[in-house]
């Protein structure tokens, strides 16, 4: 059971980081400051710095939480799941207990607002890269060790990540130019970007079919909001 002391920094740590998503999303990030965030909780600079080592680190607190839980679910999915599968399912089956876990901290309207601005600043977004590109190396531990590969020999788990993950970022940023930001809306686009992993590859493309929907079928789904 977590003791009262535990319970009263996990208190501060989440107000901290409902009160800077809240005011990013309807300040700015650049706009905001560190005073700011502090006022709000009323608690002093130090405070702040023991919980987060800079602005920009309580802006991705959540999605720290929510790719660890993640990389933890590939790590554990069944054994005779393909690579690919278990990063799929891996998704699929966090999917709802991080939004909970997200909810308990924000409101999830706050916190969809807050991956669009990620997308659509430039600070927040170069961060966001490099934050990828190391997320990319935990992943790809995360299947070798889950395969028994040493990578610096099979290159299969490194190129494998570097397919999710550029697909998850690309469908990330169709997400965030749509009119419907909720949860639902985002989930249906990744999940047509990953459906097409495959087919992208491997399909001849020349027979003029068309495979999934362009961006006005994400707004379609409008009518469906969480």
């Amino acid at each position: 059971m977590t003791g009262l002391r535990e319970r009263k920094k996990q208190r501060t740590r989440d107000a901290l980081i409902r009160a800077s998503h809240e005011l990013f999303v309807t300040r700015g990030y650049d706009e905001t400051t560190i005073d700011e965030i502090t006022d709000v909780v009323d608690v002093s600079q130090r405070t702040f710095f023991r919980y987060f080592s800079s602005k920009e680190a309580v802006a991705f607190a959540l999605q720290d939480e929510v790719e660890t839980r993640f990389c933890v679910a590939a790590l554990n999915r069944p054994s005779q799941e393909s690579p690919a599968q278990a990063l799929r399912n891996a998704l699929t089956s966090t999917w709802t207990g991080a939004a909970e876990s997200v909810h308990k901290v924000v409101p999830m309207n706050i916190h969809m607002r807050m991956w669009r601005l990620i997308e659509t600043t430039p600070a927040l977004l170069a961060a966001h890269m490099w934050r990828s590109a190391e997320m990319e190396d935990r992943l790809t531990s995360v299947i070798a060790t889950r395969e028994g590969i040493d990578t610096t020999t099979d290159l299969r788990p490194r190129v494998l990540v570097a397919q999710f993950s550029g697909v998850m970022r690309s469908a990330g940023r169709q997400w965030a130019m749509t009119e419907d930001i909720t949860l639902r809306a985002m989930k249906i686009t990744i999940e047509k970007y990953l459906d097409l992993m495959g087919p992208a590859l491997d399909e001849n493309w020349s027979n003029g079919e068309s495979h999934g929907d362009g961006p006005s079928d994400t707004q379609s789904h409008s009518d469906t909001r969480q």
